[in-house]
């Protein structure tokens, strides 16, 4: 994000490849896996003019370090959007300082200790968002006091049950 600080736009653009997992190909093309998204369809959900998302992958190309990140990235699935269709639930918990190591597993270990069984784990970079989260999908709903376990822990700010 600093090589592009004096262009919000391009910080937009930025941020929607990483958050979405999109690369960039040799050509320049935002694509996902081997299918390409046109720049009007990224501009468009970034909130930019089209000409601002062919500027960012050519600085992305330009730098050596940027084609390295933005050639290796790749997108992976998740089931928060699909929790309620297949019947599993999903604890986002909001943390006091992301900073603070040993958090995933303190929630993690928290549920395993109670037997509760975790299907996916997605913890929010705080490079990228100001109040990263992280979020547990289960098989089982959390029990009361299992729920009171986690908003007691002292690296966490709020739990949420959906």
């Amino acid at each position: 994000m600093q090589k592009f600080e004096g262009s919000p736009g391009q910080q937009a653009v930025i941020r929607l490849l990483l958050e979405r997992g999109f690369s960039v190909n040799d050509g320049g093309r935002v694509v996902s896996g081997g299918i390409e998204i046109p720049y009007t369809q990224v501009a468009q959900e970034a909130g930019v003019d089209r000409r601002v998302v062919d500027s960012t992958t050519e600085a992305i190309l330009d730098d050596g370090e940027l084609t390295r990140i933005f050639q290796n990235i790749s997108q992976i699935p998740s089931l928060m959007d699909l929790a309620p269709v297949l019947d599993l639930h999903v604890v986002t918990v909001a943390v006091q300082d992301a900073d603070e190591p040993g958090i995933v597993a303190a929630v993690t270990g928290l549920l395993a200790d109670h037997g509760i069984p975790i299907r996916q784990t997605i913890s929010e970079d705080p490079e990228f968002t100001d109040e990263p989260r992280l979020y547990v999908v289960t098989d089982e709903e959390l029990p009361g006091a299992v729920f009171t376990a986690l908003a007691e822990m002292s690296a966490v700010r709020s739990v949420e049950l959906s």
